[in-house]
C-alpha cells in the first residue's frame, strides 16, 4: 500500500520561501538522516549538563589546589575510592600513607588527623565530581547515539568527549603521582595539562550546544550553513591561553608574590623576571615571570574584548548577537577586577574561586558570541 500526498492548492508564488535549514526539520549531511528539533533539543540539554558538571569539577578542583589538598589521597582506586574511609582504622591508614610523602613532612608538618580529614574531603570531592562528569558525558552520549538522535556530522566530534574524560582521569592521577616522592607539590606542567583537558571538554560541549541553539524562526538551525565570528573565535582562543597561564600561576603559587597592581616591585617588569636559566624556564617556573605573563595577557584580552564588543555591537542589527557581545564586555571587566582583587588580597580562597569561575564565564561568553554573530555561507 502506498500513500500519495495531494498537491498544495496554493499558487507557486504564494508558497513560503526560506532556506531549507530554517525549517523545523533539517536535513543533515547524511541524506538518510533527518535532524528534528526534538533531537537537537535532547543533544543540547545533554551538552548543557556536561558544561555544568565540568564547571563544578573545575571549581572544586580549584579549591582543592588553593587549600593544598590535592595530595591528601595517595592511592588511585577508580571504583572503591568512591567512598571515603568509613572507620577509624580506615582513617588512620589513609593518614599514615599521607604522612610518608614530602608534602606532609614540610608544607603540612605536624598535621593532625582532624586537619587531614579537611584536606581529604576536598580531594575526595574533586575525584567524586570527576567520576560524575564521566557518567554525565558517557551514559547520555551512548544512549543518544544508539537511538540515532545525534546528527551524523556531530557524532565524531562528540565521540571525543568520553575519550577526553577518560584521559582526564588518567592525567589527574599522573599529576598526583608527581607530588608523591620528590616534590612537595604536583608538577605545574602536569597540572596545566590536567586543566587544559577539562577546558577542552567544556569548549567542545559549549561550542556544539551553542551552534545547535534554536534560531529566531524555528526550533532548529543547520550549523553547517553559517560562518562564526572570526573575532570571537580569536578571543576564545586567547581566553583559553590566559586560563592556561593561570594554571601555571596556581601551580607554583605565583599569586603570592608581588601583591601589588599595576606595578610589580615598583616597575612594570618585575626585578626577578629573568632569574632562571635557560631563559625559557622563567615562563613556567619563575613565579615573578609567570604572574607577569598572566596579568599582561589578561589586560590584553580585556582590551581586545572591549574593542571587539564595541565594534561588533555597532555593526550588528541582530538583538541576540548584540546581547552576546554585551555579555563578553561585562564578563571581561568583571574577570579582570576579580583577578586584581585576588592579587591585592593575597589570594583568599572565596575570591580566588570566583576568579576561576569568571574565567569560565568569559570563555563561555566569547564562544556564545562566536555562535550568535554569524554570516551565512555563500551559495554555490
Amino acid at each position: 500500500m502506498t500513500t500519495q500526498l495531494a498537491p498544495d492548492p496554493r499558487p507557486v508564488d504564494a508558497l513560503p520561501t526560506h532556506p531549507p535549514w530554517q525549517s523545523t526539520v533539517v536535513i543533515d549531511m547524511d541524506p538518510t538522516y533527518i535532524s528534528t528539533a526534538a533531537n537537537d533539543r535532547a543533544v543540547r540539554r545533554w551538552l548543557y549538563a556536561t558544561m555544568l558538571s565540568v564547571l563544578v569539577v573545575l571549581l572544586v578542583g580549584g579549591v582543592t589546589r588553593l587549600t593544598e589538598s590535592g595530595l591528601s589521597i595517595t592511592v588511585w582506586k577508580p571504583i572503591t575510592g568512591v567512598l571515603p574511609p568509613l572507620s577509624e582504622a580506615g582513617w588512620q591508614e589513609a593518614f599514615a600513607q599521607y604522612q610518608q610523602i614530602p608534602e606532609a613532612q614540610t608544607v603540612h608538618a605536624g598535621i593532625t588527623l582532624a586537619k587531614f580529614k579537611n584536606l581529604y574531603f576536598w580531594e575526595w570531592a574533586h575525584r567524586l565530581v570527576a567520576r560524575l562528569v564521566g557518567l554525565v558525558i558517557a551514559i547520555p552520549f551512548f544512549f543518544l547515539l544508539l537511538k540515532g538522535r545525534i546528527r551524523p556530522s556531530l557524532r565524531l566530534r562528540l565521540a571525543n568527549l568520553p575519550i577526553l574524560v577518560a584521559l582526564q582521569g588518567v592525567m589527574g592521577w599522573y599529576m598526583v603521582q608527581s607530588g608523591l616522592s620528590d616534590r612537595t607539590s604536583v608538577s605545574q606542567y602536569r597540572l596545566v595539562a590536567h586543566l587544559s583537558l577539562a577546558v577542552i571538554i567544556y569548549v567542545v560541549a559549549a561550542w556544539t550546544a551553542f551552534r545547535l541553539h534554536p534560531s529566531g524562526e524555528s526550533d532548529a538551525v543547520a550549523i553547517d550553513h553559517t560562518h562564526p565570528s572570526g573575532g570571537a573565535i580569536a578571543l576564545s582562543i586567547l581566553v583559553f591561553v590566559v586560563i592556561l597561564t593561570g594554571g601555571f600561576v596556581a601551580g607554583i603559587d605565583a599569586g603570592l608574590v608581588y601583591n601589588t597592581f599595576p606595578l610589580m616591585g615598583g616597575s612594570v617588569v618585575p626585578p626577578t623576571y629573568g632569574d632562571l636559566a635557560p631563559a625559557w624556564r622563567n615562563w613556567f617556573e619563575n613565579p615573578a615571570a609567570v604572574q607577569f605573563h598572566h596579568r599582561t595577557l589578561a589586560l590584553i584580552t580585556l582590551g581586545i574584548a572591549l574593542w571587539l564588543a564595541w565594534r561588533r555591537r555597532s555593526a550588528l542589527t541582530d538583538t541576540s548577537a548584540r546581547r552576546a557581545w554585551q555579555w563578553v564586555q561585562w564578563t571581561a571587566v568583571l574577570q579582570v577586577a576579580l583577578g586584581v582583587a585576588t592579587l591585592l588580597m593575597h589570594v583568599p580562597i572565596p575570591v580566588a574561586a570566583l576568579h576561576q569561575f569568571g574565567a569560565v564565564a568569559l570563555l563561555t561568553a566569547a564562544l556564545y558570541a562566536a555562535a550568535r554573530d554569524t554570516t551565512p555561507v555563500a551559495s554555490a
